[in-house]
């Protein structure tokens, strides 16, 4: 007997319309980027974590609240978001969110898309960290 991993223990945790939402972005993003890294990550007391989808850094996170499913890319104020599916955290530098309430609907292939350039956005960043500096 397999025991599950700490991602879906973390979703299935939740039971009603917050669960629902992260199984399907799971999916989503697992379509997307096979492969990606799946992970809890800030867990603690008071809380028992965020599940992070990693791919050469964190691609996004999956926060549960009370009002909405937030995801959070790290890099997202630097990436391509012609569908517009940034709607939270937009005043920030680097980051940008999606806030899905109770009964939102997600452009699929917008999301998908996205998490594929900021998987790539990530691959560049690490190639620029490992190139020589020039003296």
């Amino acid at each position: 007997m397999t025991t599950p991993d700490p991602v879906t223990e973390r979703i299935e945790a939740l039971t009603d319309w917050r669960g629902d939402t992260l199984r399907c972005v799971r999916t989503l993003i697992r379509a997307a980027l096979p492969g990606v890294q799946e992970r809890v990550k800030w867990a603690k007391a008071t809380s028992p974590g965020v599940p992070v989808w990693e791919h050469a850094g964190v691609v996004c996170t999956g926060e549960p609240y009370a009002r909405a499913v937030k995801l959070t890319f790290p890099r997202g104020a630097s990436l391509p978001d012609p569908a517009g599916l940034f709607n939270a955290s937009l005043d920030g530098n680097a980051r940008r969110a999606i806030d899905l309430p109770e009964g939102a609907t997600l452009d699929e292939a917008a999301f998908r898309d996205l998490i594929r350039a900021a998987a790539a956005a990530n691959e560049q960043a690490r190639a620029a960290r490992k190139k020589p500096r020039r003296t």
